[in-house]
């Protein structure tokens, strides 16, 4: 299985953590069920051309955060997760989204009401 993981070299964020987002993201988001398969570690360090400390750092922490489980001989798959932990990430996802967004506006200099106007237009686009 190949995961949609995107890592860009410009982002000050580490690889394994733009690898661990991502792939929380498309768990809570329920792209990728429980009981899910995930690529080995050499397989998805290959797929993304990093290390295999990168992805091992990656599927620790995701696993340590109870999003997959790693059973011996047999592989990682994705964890059943409570449903406080899938709305508080899928919060937290959103936040830090719109964060940078706002973020990025203000660096443009957008004002508050021009901002919340391409809001409310994305809005309109997406129904």
């Amino acid at each position: 299985m190949e995961l949609p993981i995107r890592l860009s070299k410009q982002s000050r964020e580490p690889f394994y953590h733009q690898m661990e987002q991502q792939i929380k993201a498309l768990i809570v988001s329920g792209q990728l069920p429980p009981k899910t398969s995930l690529p080995s570690i050499r397989a998805l360090s290959k797929d993304l051309e990093v290390s295999v400390i990168t992805t091992r750092r990656a599927y620790q922490n995701l696993e340590y955060q109870g999003f997959i489980q790693t059973t011996q001989g047999k592989g990682t798959f994705v964890a059943e997760i409570e449903s406080t932990l899938r709305e508080t990430t899928q919060h937290d996802i959103i936040h830090q989204a719109m964060q940078t967004a706002v973020q990025t506006a203000k660096q443009h200099k957008y004002t508050n009401k021009q901002i919340l106007d391409l809001c409310q237009q994305l809005i309109r686009e997406e129904e």
